[in-house]
């Protein structure tokens, strides 16, 4: 699910401005067409439309993945488009969809272009709360529950999009480092549990990052805090998640993040 997951990472999704079938993937087709790298002159917006006259996309679940294939070699890319009151897609299927995921699938793409949309269909028939969407209230709402899907489908989708996912997470958290070397970065996961009244509880594997971590004085204010991530001793610590529990406990899913 690599190319989804750069497009919500990279701002390719957006919020259709109406319920017109036409519409919505001509200006999906266009933001696929201003992405640097795609050749000037490439007609996406035509071969999908050319497409949409012979298949159906629909995927199902409120999702529909129309393509466009092209003849020359590049990466995979989309671009996504929610619909907050749904798409009338095809005649014979009149449910409405809420999720547009269009693809740029060039020659050397073809195959991981099937295994994403058979993953991101795997997810979707697993994982996904269709009321989600229906309900949801902006496009932030949208982007999240996106990226919790894809997040809670890694047990599904293999190891190999699992470590892109922790690579994209720590590229968002450390915008400012050129971090082309992956090699150069410790990278550990961590769980830290805060009470009310107690010191937090710090689970991980890396005895420097735990010794950190429970020396600090004030981890609890700046998990607690609003702010993405935090820096302790060179440490940069990511919060990914948070489940709330009984006796005020709440459990942070993070990663940590140093350079060698």
């Amino acid at each position: 699910m690599d190319s989804l997951l750069d497009a919500l990472q990279e701002g390719r999704l957006i919020e259709l401005p109406d319920n017109d079938k036409q519409d919505a993937l001509q200006l999906l087709a266009h933001i696929i067409e201003a992405i640097p790298s795609v050749p000037s002159g490439t007609d996406v917006a035509g071969l999908v439309m050319k497409r949409e006259e012979t298949y159906n996309t629909i995927l199902g679940r409120g999702f529909a993945v129309p393509h466009a294939r092209v003849s020359f070699d590049g990466d995979l890319y989309c671009a996504v488009g929610w619909s907050p009151s749904g798409i009338t897609y095809s005649a014979s299927d009149t449910s409405p969809i809420h999720i547009v995921i269009m693809f740029l699938v060039p020659d050397n793409q073809k195959n991981y272009y099937l295994k994403e949309v058979s993953n991101i269909a795997k997810a979707l028939n697993e994982l996904h709360d269709e009321n989600s969407l229906k309900t949801a209230e902006d496009l932030n709402t949208v982007r999240n529950y996106l990226l919790d899907l894809i997040s809670s489908a890694k047990n599904i989708v293999g190891p190999a999009s699992r470590a892109r996912m922790i690579q994209l997470e720590v590229r968002e958290s450390l915008p400012q480092l050129d971090l082309k070397n992956i090699a150069n970065l410790v990278i550990e996961p961590v769980i830290i549990i805060t009470t009310a009244n107690s010191k937090p509880i710090i689970l991980g594997q890396n005895k420097e990052l735990i010794d950190v971590l429970d020396n600090s004085q004030n981890l609890s204010d700046s998990i607690n805090g609003n702010n993405k991530f935090f820096d302790f001793s060179g440490w940069r610590v990511l919060k990914r998640s948070s489940s709330n529990y009984q006796a005020g406990r709440v459990m942070f899913d993070c990663l940590a993040v140093k350079i060698k």
